[in-house]
């Protein structure tokens, strides 16, 4: 039976509230809502058959990054296909077959298919955002958003969303003005759009707003409720403003009662998912670049690195695990690590060489520094400063390997390479080295 989803879609399910349900299931993952598995079983109580509802199960196992979940998404793709999907739902599951198969650039290809039929289908959208986002193609990002937007007016479902989408492509792309006029507007909406939130976040750092960041957020605390792990990334934004005004006490505070919080429902439900693990160690790699004692905080996140050694699915996540395996001293771990590593990248596909081409040489130059032999580290990587963006992450993530770089040059005395990255980051970046924190005394030695 077809009923029609809130953007007018058909969609192959058995009654008009189990559509509605289905609904509700994508206004959870659009607005990042804490309930949202909970929705999906809502969905398939109402009717287990439906092709996208059983494929959902699969998207949440890949949107996990976690190699272990690849199995359920092929899964659940089978099992959608045996449901007799219209054309649309067997786009669907041909992407996602796609993704769990590590073939990004077909998945995002077939996303892109289904836009250009349906450009208010914004599960489609929301998935594409969300895969180029973690390649590294923020152009690709804004084109897609900038093509469909014309199909939305302000009154329809999911329009605050789309805003929210638009704006954080902007801002990767560096376009400000927009990317805040476009996040404020969907945060009139919807306070509790922390993607929205998030996306005015990256805005204020990337200008140096770091005053008016805090207000920002501590202003929209209240509406976190019910949210999940993006409240805590949101979170590690605050911390970064805090960071560069030297309030590292603040910082702290922030780790161990927000985006680090252990004893918080979200992480326990997930506790190594991978980007609270990367804002954790990317925050205690900066605050010790800043001369902060740290105290045991990297055990915790080296322990489930070192459990997740040969998942290689987050290429992102790879320099951050070694970072926590080398801060913890575990020489044999980050050796097998690497190994792992060096044995994916073995292969073939846009996985592989997205290994091959940034995440090894980057966890190669960790575990060098961490040897003590920083020359090696800074040969090591760069010849991969102009590939790492593929590993994905916005410009205020991937800022933590940029400093690890010139960290290593610094040590190194390798001037040649210092201001090969200083320029890197200068063109990169509106602010001069000289304002940010990570760069200050290197930029400072140079100008001299």
């Amino acid at each position: 039976m077809s009923h029609r989803n809130a953007q007018g879609l058909e969609m192959s399910i058995a009654s008009a509230e189990a559509a509605a349900a289905f609904d509700h299931l994508v206004e959870g993952f659009l607005k990042n809502r804490l309930d949202t598995p909970l929705r999906l079983k809502a969905v398939l109580a109402l009717d287990p058959e439906a092709p996208l509802a059983v494929l959902m199960k699969g998207v949440f196992a890949m949107l996990s990054y976690k190699a272990a979940a690849v199995p359920a998404a092929l899964a659940a793709a089978d099992k959608a296909e045996a449901l007799n999907p219209n054309p649309r739902e067997a786009l669907y599951i041909a992407a996602v077959r796609a993704w769990a198969g590590l073939d990004w650039d077909r998945a995002i290809h077939i996303w892109e298919q289904v836009l250009a039929q349906y450009p208010r289908d914004i599960l489609a959208f929301r998935l594409h955002h969300f895969c180029a986002f973690w390649l590294g193609r923020a152009p690709v990002m804004r084109e897609v958003v900038e093509r469909v937007m014309p199909a939305w007016g302000r009154d329809d479902p999911g329009y605050g969303s789309m805003l929210a989408c638009r704006a954080f492509a902007a801002e990767e792309c560096g376009d400000y003005v927009l990317a805040e006029h476009a996040g404020r507007a969907a945060v009139a909406m919807d306070p509790a759009d922390l993607w929205a939130v998030h996306a005015v976040a990256h805005t204020l750092e990337m200008q140096g707003r770091r005053g008016e960041g805090v207000q920002w957020v501590e202003s929209l605390r209240p509406h976190f409720g019910g949210t999940n792990n993006i409240r805590h990334h949101v979170e590690w934004h605050q911390a970064m403003y805090h960071l560069e005004l030297g309030q590292h006490d603040r910082v702290l505070e922030l780790y161990d009662t927000g985006f680090r919080d252990l004893g918080s429902e979200v992480t326990q439900m997930q506790p190594d998912l991978y980007i609270d693990c990367q804002n954790a160690a990317s925050m205690l790699w900066r605050l010790q670049r800043q001369g902060v004692d740290v105290g045991d905080r990297w055990v915790e996140i080296a322990d489930k690195a070192e459990a997740r050694i040969g998942d290689t699915l987050s290429g992102f996540t790879l320099p951050h695990w070694m970072m926590a395996l080398t801060a913890t001293g575990r020489e044999a771990a980050a050796a097998r690590m690497l190994e792992a590593l060096r044995e994916a990248a073995r292969g073939n596909g846009p996985q592989a060489a997205i290994l091959r081409d940034a995440a090894l040489p980057v966890c190669e130059a960790i575990a060098l520094h961490a040897r003590g032999d920083a020359a090696g580290a800074v040969r090591r990587m760069l010849p991969a400063l102009g590939t790492m963006h593929t590993l994905g992450g916005s410009y205020a993530q991937q800022d933590v390997l940029e400093q690890f770089f010139l960290v290593a040059a610094r040590d190194a005395g390798d001037d040649a390479a210092m201001r090969t990255l200083l320029e890197r980051v200068s063109g990169r970046h509106p602010l001069p080295p000289a304002r940010r924190a990570g760069y200050r005394d290197v930029a400072e030695k140079i100008a001299h």
